[in-house]
């Protein structure tokens, strides 16, 4: 870097004149805007204003030169050819006019390595003349940016050597890998660093839940008196001394777990448990012991980026995404500081408003006697400075801001105040009582036997840092109690040795359940804790591998398509280290290191593109060596002996031998199939329900008669996109396909021998699908027919061109050509006429209003609108409404899935999002630039135009 572009802290030989500030968005540029003086000029880049562009978009002298695999240069250090985007270049025009009035120039983007490589881009493209700053902050506020300005610095190049080799990184391991999904698994497809390997996990727990068995055991509970009337419940905790399994003491094969020794567990099964509370009931039951211990409850740290996505799924039902768009305009205008951290520290200033505002709310009791410090989990976090926290030397309580945001931001900032505020907060205080009490069966099928119950309970004397914020931790399914916060149960006073009576003590089964599905929530925590990706990576991470079709939601839960299953598969078996955690892992501490200048980036990633010097193989060589891949075993599942899911080009399907052993017309067995329904988890394939969809193939059809014009059989069936109706077209017979070549005529070749000759074409049966006023149990064959005769002819417009009456996805429609209009009912098809037609096109195109229809479902009252949730059929497919905020539901969710937990979600994650801009007017075609030769490298190793 030059010295004029140094960030020089002396101002006395700038001269006179505006000051530039260049930040990333709009909202940031006004908000900065009100504390800096009118000597300064905020303008905002609205994101990076240069990428790397698709191959396809590269000079057409590029293109089969080094640069046209991945628009970077893997022969002379990586460099990368960058471009300004056409989107970004009137933005970056008007920032070089802009710089030429100035005076000094601050690049003023995020205080990450992403806003670290956006200044570089600035500072390349922009060329100034003038000194430029480097300035950070880590809030929008008064003290926040004039600190910022007393402490500018340099570009940190280390920052943005990382930045760089995480985008080369990136390019790299999709372009090389992609291509070979597309080819073994299906068009469209994709891998990526972090993203495979989020998508590995959530197949591997699905693999567990379908491997899972599950485990079914007994225990008892009852209600216990004291002498004085109060009464307690209890567990039974042991008979005759051993203790009574729990699910905890099951393995996922149903067994009881080897690391106890089995005669220590005594499992109970249903005859035994009914037996034995039958002689418990009114038996008296002996205290056996009382222990009273202290309870003590630290504060959780403030929120990191992952903590906070965790937090907003758990209490606000809020998505990933919609979190980190909530956070960013809370950032943006100046409510809390910067949002992509994985920081827990708190500034010098923060802490001393939040122990001010504690005194001031709760009394100083609540305030330790020294201020609380925590330790980061991830030594190398280099995202940024400081915890997500109210911005400001003095916080804004909820209520002091309620008015000024909207419902979702005012939760959102409501979540991190409490959370602030109560990592500075004293301990909650109390104690924990357990007691013990037994009683001897007398008589019956268990006389003799003695039994056991436990009870406790945790009584808070001190409610410290809960009186801000009470946290919500993770439960397993049995902890019922937990799940409904009743966490503070209080027992009687009772004394050793004293007498209870049992009452209403019952027997109740249970069965172990497999491991839980991740949610957002889950699997953020589980990356975080695998140290897989970064804090800003995980809600865009979660968005793809869901935009992808790989990750369906069911309610909250992920669960895998079955697509995800054979691109795991095919990564685990060709690609096992760039989907392998720890090395995933190890690829974040790389690049933290090249982010501190410990490691340089050609060095690093020619060892992983090339190969180390200590032998391990880089991506390139993996990738042509991979050697022959079976694209039908990769796509294969084995679901029970000789049946095997299939990943086909139109979707996942059962396939096995045909037991009626039936021949095609090549003389090889044909394959018996069977369709699966949309909104079936992998899980939920067993080899029972997959026996059911077979014996649903071959008897779903409803024989409705014949078509007394080609007298074909007519049938109507339940498919996978719903109901219809179909004709049945018999196979040749081997003697029918003899006759049929024989009476072909004979063609030759120009050499005088004779073409071999075809067989005959597979005629398609037509299909239709069912009105909305018919079900498959009441379609008649008349109504089949009148399907069938779809597409209709209307007839031939003036212009020659044939007006045809269809059924399609959105509906019924005509079409001329290219050109469709929506028509307003179903019997239209049947009954609209030629002169009607030419009406309708004869009306200006828009798009026309439908007749009022029911919604599609009703999900009552959304939380945050309080308005009623609907589905809607709309002219783009289903969509969620409540009647202010509209959202199409995702492809990858059948109506059948979609909960009102995952409704409520799309609404808010919409409206998290705002209001979309309009889209810039698309400016004239100019006459394609002068051919450009490749950029040669730069001593900072970055190229571009």
């Amino acid at each position: 870097m030059s010295s004029a572009h140094s960030c020089q802290r002396s101002r006395r030989s700038v001269p006179e004149g505006k000051k530039l500030v260049i930040v990333e968005s709009p909202a940031k540029s006004k908000s900065i805007a009100k504390y800096l003086g009118d000597e300064f000029i905020v303008d905002a880049s609205a994101g990076h204003i240069r990428d790397l562009p698709q191959p396809s978009e590269l000079p057409t002298d590029m293109k089969k030169g080094p640069f046209g695999r991945f628009a970077v240069n893997p022969d002379d250090g990586f460099a990368p050819y960058y471009v300004i985007s056409d989107s970004k270049k009137k933005k970056v025009t008007e920032l070089k006019r802009a710089l030429k009035e100035a005076s000094e120039l601050y690049l003023a983007t995020d205080a990450d390595r992403e806003g670290e490589a956006i200044a570089w881009h600035l500072l390349q493209v922009l060329k100034p003349k003038v000194p430029v700053y480097r300035m950070t902050f880590t809030e929008i506020t008064k003290e926040g940016i004039t600190r910022a300005l007393q402490n500018v610095r340099q570009i940190d190049d280390d920052l943005v050597d990382a930045q760089e080799t995480r985008r080369i990184l990136d390019r790299l391991y999709g372009y090389e890998i992609s291509p070979v999904l597309w080819r073994k698994v299906g068009k469209g497809l994709s891998a990526g660093r972090v993203q495979s390997v989020a998508t590995r996990l959530v197949v591997e727990r699905e693999r567990e839940r379908m491997a899972f068995i599950p485990a079914g055991y007994w225990d008892l509970s009852g209600s216990f008196a004291t002498a004085a009337g109060e009464e307690f419940t209890a567990k039974l905790n042991a008979v005759d001394g051993a203790r009574v399994a729990t699910g905890s003491d099951f393995n996922d094969r149903g067994e009881l777990k080897s690391t106890r020794s089995k005669t220590e567990v005594s499992v109970l099964d249903r005859e035994a448990a009914e037996a034995l509370a039958e002689g418990l009931t009114q038996a008296q039951f002996t205290v056996d012991s009382v222990d009273d211990k202290p309870y003590s409850r630290r504060p959780q740290p403030p929120f990191i980026t992952s903590t906070l996505q965790q937090e907003a799924s758990r209490r606000l039902r809020f998505s990933s995404r919609a979190t980190m768009q909530v956070a960013q305009r809370l950032y943006e205008n100046g409510y809390i500081t910067y949002m992509r951290t994985d920081s827990v520290t708190l500034s010098t200033e923060a802490i001393t408003a939040a122990r001010r505002q504690i005194t001031e709310l709760y009394g100083s009791d609540h305030v330790p006697s020294s201020p609380r410090h925590y330790a980061k989990k991830n030594e190398t976090a280099q995202e940024a400075h400081e915890a997500i926290r109210p911005s400001g030397d003095h916080f804004r309580t909820p209520g002091q801001v309620a008015q000024e945001l909207s419902k979702d931001e005012f939760k959102l900032y409501e979540l991190i105040w409490k959370r602030t505020v109560a990592s500075q907060m004293a301990d909650a205080k109390g104690f924990t009582a357990s007691v013990r009490l037994s009683a001897q069966v007398s008589e019956g099928a268990q006389a003799g036997t003695t039994a056991t119950f436990g009870a406790s309970g945790t009584v808070i004397t001190f409610p410290g840092f809960l009186a801000a914020y009470e946290e919500v931790r993770e439960s397993s399914a049995e902890d019922e109690d937990a799940k409904a916060g009743k966490t503070d149960k209080r027992l009687p006073k009772i004394e050793t040795g004293e007498r209870l009576t049992g009452r209403d003590v019952q027997a109740k089964g249970h069965e172990t359940t497999p491991p839980a599905r991740y949610t957002e929530a889950t699997i953020v925590a589980e990356l975080e804790k695998r140290e897989i990706g970064r804090p800003s990576t995980y809600a865009p991470t979660i968005s793809t591998i869901m935009d992808r079709g790989y990750v369906t939601k069911r309610g909250s839960a992920l669960i895998p398509s079955w697509t995800a299953f054979s691109v795991i598969r095919l990564l685990e078996e060709h690609f096992g280290r760039y989907v392998n955690y720890d090395f995933t892992a190890r690829m974040e501490e790389d690049l933290d290191q090249i982010a501190r200048g410990e490691l340089q980036r050609e060095a690093w990633l020619q060892g992983f593109y090339f190969g180390a010097e200590d032998g391990v193989e880089g991506l390139k060589h993996v990738v042509e060596n991979l050697g022959e891949i079976d694209a039908r075993a990769i796509n294969s599942i084995e679901i029970a002996p000789g049946v095997n899911l299939r990943v086909g080009r139109y979707g996942p399907y059962l396939e096995r031998p045909n037991p009626d052993g039936v021949v095609n017309a090549e003389g090889e067995l044909e394959p018996q199939r069977a369709n699966l329904p949309q909104d079936l988890a992998p899980d939920e394939l067993t080899s029972a329900k997959a026996e059911e969809l077979f014996e649903q193939a071959q008897h779903s059809g409803r024989v409705l008669g014949t078509d007394p014009e080609t007298g074909r059989e007519i049938v109507a069936k339940d498919g996978r996109y719903g109901p219809y109706v179909t004709e049945v077209i018999e196979e040749l017979t081997e003697a029918q396909l003899e006759e049929h070549m024989a009476a072909m005529p004979t063609e030759y070749y120009k050499n005088g021998k004779p073409k071999p000759k075809k067989k005959p074409a597979k005629v398609k049966p037509r299909t239709g699908s069912l009105l909305s006023d018919m079900t498959l149990e009441t379609v008649t064959l008349e109504q089949a027919l009148r399907l069938l005769s779809l597409p209709r002819v209307v007839g031939v417009d003036e212009d020659g061109e044939e007006i045809t009456a269809q059924n399609g996805r959105f509906g019924p429609y005509l079409k001329k050509g290219s050109d469709s209009r929506s028509l307003e009912t179903e019997d239209q098809m049947f009954s609209i006429t030629l002169e009607e037609a030419k009406a309708i096109y004869a009306q200006p195109k828009q798009r026309g209003r439908r007749a009022a229809v029911p919604p599609l479902a009703e999900f009552g009252a959304d939380p945050t609108s309080e308005k009623q949730v609907v589905v809607k059929d709309g002219r783009f497919g289903p969509y969620v409404t409540d009647g202010e905020t509209n959202v199409t539901v995702p492809r990858s969710v059948s109506l059948e899935t979609l909960t009102k937990e995952h409704a409520y979600s799309l609404l808010a994650e919409k409206r998290a999002a705002g209001p979309k801009k309009p889209a810039a007017k698309k400016p004239a075609a100019k006459k394609a630039p002068a051919k450009k030769k490749a950029p040669a490298k730069k001593t900072t190793a970055k190229t571009g135009s």
